[in-house]
């Protein structure tokens, strides 16, 4: 029949042409139904920060959920600790807990398109340096004499992230940061040695702990020793001891001198009171003695 569109190719092995657009869609569709299969809420992740939290003995700390489902039925943080909602929004939870006794683990958790999502983390406890002790070994030194700082951190836990620093005055002589993530207390100690220096006098030295677990939740905690004096003094001054050793001697001798003068006079008045006695018997007798030396 001529004149009438063609509704079938003439030939059955002939193919249909297509539009490069609808090449295009096809390839979309396909595209989508193989990365996204479902609703695009099936798939979704819940994040907890931090991941690590260390709280002190009956102290507290704050732990925030979230997840990245866009419309989430429900959220929340499953724990035995005692806790308090902070802020609540649709995609994002903080929770505050406390009264932390023991270490516990506890899990955030989400619903979204009628599936639970969840992740949990650990609480662990901590042992900040209450209690920092400094000793100078030994607290007066000539200048240019060695001398000890000694510092000690008794029941401290973990070692993780403690920094301990020595001062003089407002001066670092020497700061050393410890590793080590055993959860039982234990003491750190810093020894550093150093030449005596007359400035030293005028200078406090003192030790500070500080103790650095922001990575777990937890503020910088710091304490700081008392504070101690070293005495300096220079070698000169020793020779005041010679010079009193020098007069003492210098005082006995002329005292000694002294005593040899009176005992020398007293010899010699004997002597002429024998002389007179001799001379007034001899006078007597009509002789005359000797004279004496």
């Amino acid at each position: 029949m001529t004149g009438s569109p063609r509704l079938f190719p003439v030939s059955p092995w002939t193919p249909l042409r297509m539009s490069p657009f609808c090449c295009w869609g096809l390839c979309v569709v396909f595209l989508a139904l193989l990365c996204c299969p479902g609703s695009g809420e099936e798939a979704f992740e819940v994040r907890v920060s931090p991941e690590q939290l260390m709280v002190k003995s009956g102290g507290s700390g704050v732990i925030n959920c979230s997840t990245s489902c866009t419309h989430p039925s429900k959220g929340g943080l499953e724990t035995s600790v005692d806790k308090i909602l902070l802020q609540d929004y649709p995609q994002w939870i903080s929770f505050m807990i406390f009264n932390v006794s023991q270490n516990s683990s506890m899990r955030c958790y989400f619903w979204c398109s009628g599936k639970l999502g969840s992740k949990s983390l650990n609480i662990n406890m901590f042992y900040p340096p209450e209690q920092v002790l400094l000793k100078l070994q030994p607290t007066r030194v000539p200048v240019g004499s060695p001398f000890t700082i000694e510092c000690r951190v008794p029941s401290v836990a973990p070692l993780e992230g403690l920094t301990v620093t020595l001062l003089r005055g407002s001066e670092v002589l020497h700061s050393q940061t410890f590793e080590g993530t055993a959860l039982s207390p234990q003491e750190a100690m810093v020894t550093y040695s150093a030449e005596a220096q007359l400035e030293d006098s005028s200078h406090n030295f003192s030790c500070q702990a500080k103790m650095d677990l922001r990575s777990r939740g937890v503020k910088v905690v710091d304490s700081v020793s008392d504070s101690q004096v070293l005495e300096v003094y220079e070698p000169v001054q020793d020779n005041w001891t010679v010079i009193i050793v020098v007069v003492s001697v210098l005082l006995l001798f002329v005292t000694s001198v002294l005593l040899c003068f009176v005992f020398g006079q007293q010899g010699n008045q004997r002597r002429r009171g024998i002389y007179r006695v001799q001379a007034t018997w001899m006078r007597l007798r009509g002789t005359h003695p000797a004279q004496p030396a």
